[in-house]
């Protein structure tokens, strides 16, 4: 692998260098994350100095990116030796507009790290810059926003409710339309002759009340998005129970998207419970391919005691693949 790719994966990028010299001077490849293409640099001169910088373009010059991020640099010897940068946020605009110096002798192979927790964009015809990420503020039209507000008053003021759930702390009301059109398998038991569909009662007795609301938020199409962040990994499971496709590829999609140290052990598990293969490679390359592994060193014993060993498996056949001979 050359010495200037940065490999990315959710809002990391790693940068790693082979053989890093006294008195030397290296810039990586463009990478991109956010909406911008981005570069590292890094220099020794008595300290070493690293940079972060958007490639020259129109866009970063017309719209420079309001940064919110933390750098690591590390080496992989046995006396592994680990920097931190303070999270920065800043405007960054060109080579000069951030350097951290490092006072350190490194040098041979070293890794760095930059993690961007928020990236945002200023407006062109000025105004409070916004993050260039998914939030729960997004555009809809009349229609759609009104069609929203007569669901989301069927569902919190049971309007001709049909349906009564049981969960494990108490009752909610329904409509069988809406979760037969959304589910599958609600379909089937309103569709059949099934106790569900003459009792006109189901119970979800693996769910809190409070859970499933936002289950039935989200089928309604109400969801806050602070409530699906809450209760993402019990929709999950709702979704993979009742085969709802498109909610257990947002989970996904939402799950892969803040992967780190303290989550990614918790996440395998949960990609190879549901066989979600996007967010199960994302955590092995999270742990292998980017050297996270030693970061959870202490949690794997008891992680490896409870382990699939299926999945077991696949993640030493992952440090085989990480770890041949180039």
């Amino acid at each position: 692998m050359a010495d200037t790719k940065v490999e990315t994966i959710s809002r990391l990028a790693q940068w790693k260098i082979e053989n890093f010299s006294p008195c030397s001077f290296k810039r990586s490849d463009p990478f991109k994350v956010g909406i911008w293409n981005w570069q590292l640099s890094i220099e020794k001169n008595r300290q070493l100095y690293v940079r972060l910088f958007p490639e020259p373009s129109r866009l970063s010059k017309e719209q420079p990116p309001l940064a919110r991020f933390v750098l690591r640099v590390f080496n992989t010897g046995a006396n592994r030796k680990q920097y931190i940068s303070p999270i920065h946020e800043r405007p960054l605009r060109t080579y000069e507009d951030f350097v951290w110096s490092i006072d350190s002798l490194f040098h041979g192979r070293l890794i760095i790290d930059v993690e961007f927790l928020d990236l945002k964009i200023f407006p062109l015809d000025g105004g409070e810059a916004c993050s260039v990420w998914p939030s729960d503020q997004m555009m809809q039209s009349s229609s759609a926003q009104n069609t929203l507000q007569c669901l989301s008053r069927m569902l919190d003021e049971a309007i001709h409710s049909d349906l009564t759930i049981n969960t494990a702390d108490g009752t909610l009301r329904a409509h069988k339309a809406i979760l037969s059109a959304s589910a599958p398998v609600f379909e089937s038991m309103f569709h059949h002759n099934l106790k569900e569909k003459e009792s006109s009662v189901i119970y979800i007795e693996d769910m809190s009340r409070e859970s499933c609301m936002a289950l039935l938020s989200y089928l309604y199409g109400t969801i806050k998005q602070e409530d699906f962040w809450k209760h993402r990994l019990t929709l999950l499971g709702a979704a993979n129970k009742y085969g709802i496709a498109h909610l257990k590829e947002a989970c996904e999609e939402s799950l892969l998207e803040d992967i780190n140290s303290g989550n990614v052990l918790e996440r395998l598990q949960e990609a190879w419970l549901y066989q979600l293969n996007k967010l199960k490679k994302g955590c092995l390359m999270y742990l292998f391919d980017f050297g996270k592994i030693y970061d959870v060193r202490d949690e794997v014993d008891n992680f490896f005691r409870h382990a699939d060993r299926e999945l077991m498996l696949e993640m030493f056949q992952e440090v085989l693949t990480v770890w041949k001979p180039v």
